[in-house]
């Protein structure tokens, strides 16, 4: 891409995020440590505790769905929930489903070096695309919504991050775990690099978390105001995100904790843009997200921020 191309995927960024940079700034200045030392918390907002497997409410009180054994539940969150709206896990991963825009508020995935190995006992051609059964019919997506709409169904938690079983990587193929994405130059390029970038890191750390999911940011127009606009696809009227977050935690054997945080525009992107163009601050996506992640992690464990030390 020339110099002009990335200048201008920047200065989409800055726009769409500025705002939040700002008010993150500040924020991050304000928290402080929590009781048992280990998390920051927002001066004036109550505290919760550590949402573990072993304390979640039966699924028809809570909105949760226990797909998943409570044990990988609690090592996929190891770091604390950034929401609880709609809370559902598979066996692999565990998401916060958006019933309003029929697509995520956010996924989470652990990842080991034997969950991306190559396993050929796992074949991606079997898996279909299907509508997740355990949504409320009127909140669902199909895949009716994204045909001939332009649009790929892209993944959250990736396929190629759950190849330990065949169920695993199956279980990626619901809708609820999709967004509609750009197909060409994005779902199937910029995006898979960053997804590819994100597997690597376990052949450097024996376990890495990573939450995915939409965002719509602003945008000022040409009457000087600010909008959020984002297009809606079928007759579900499924949200089109105007961008993505990828915010990862990887864990090294020494209990030092690297964080990377990433925002990318659902656009064509050219492949030679470096993914390290696409870094945020990660309160910058906390604020435009409205989540709060990896809550419940040490932060005198966490060593660097985007490859930068803290």
């Amino acid at each position: 891409m020339s110099g002009r191309g990335v200048s201008r995927i920047l200065t989409i960024g800055a726009t769409a995020l500025g705002a939040f940079y700002l008010g993150s700034h500040f924020e991050r200045q304000k928290r402080i440590d929590g009781p048992d030392g280990g998390s920051p918390r927002l001066p004036g907002l109550p505290t919760f505790g550590t949402v573990s497997a072993a304390s979640l409410i039966p699924a028809q009180e809570s909105n949760v769905s226990l797909a998943a054994t409570p044990s990988r539940i609690g090592q996929i969150m190891k770091y604390g929930f950034p929401g609880l709206d709609n809370v559902r896990s598979h066996s692999d991963y565990v998401l916060s489903y958006d019933r309003r825009n029929r697509v995520p508020h956010w996924v989470f995935e652990h990842l080991t070096p034997d969950s991306v190995a190559k396993n050929d006992a796992v074949d991606r051609a079997k898996c279909d695309f299907k509508q997740d059964e355990s949504i409320h019919p009127y909140f669902r997506s199909q895949n009716t919504d994204y045909r001939r709409s332009g649009y790929d169904r892209g993944h959250m938690a990736a396929a190629g991050n759950h190849r330990l079983h065949q169920k695993h990587c199956e279980e990626t193929f619901y809708l609820s775990n999709m967004a509609p994405q750009v197909g060409q130059g994005f779902n199937r390029d910029a995006w898979n690099t960053l997804e590819m970038h994100v597997r690597k890191l376990t052949k450097i750390y024996p376990n890495v978390y990573v939450c995915t999911g939409p965002l719509y940011l602003p945008r000022k127009e040409d009457d000087g105001k600010t909008y959020v606009k984002y297009e809606v696809i079928g007759a579900n009227t499924v949200a089109v995100p105007t961008h993505f977050y990828k915010v990862v935690v990887s864990e090294a054997t020494d209990q030092k904790l690297h964080m990377e945080a990433y925002v990318m525009p659902n656009q064509v992107i050219s492949n030679d843009t470096p993914i390290s163009v696409f870094q945020v601050p990660p309160e910058t996506v906390e604020r435009a997200a409205g989540l709060l992640f990896f809550d419940q992690m040490n932060r005198k464990q966490l060593a660097t921020v985007n490859g930068k030390k803290v």
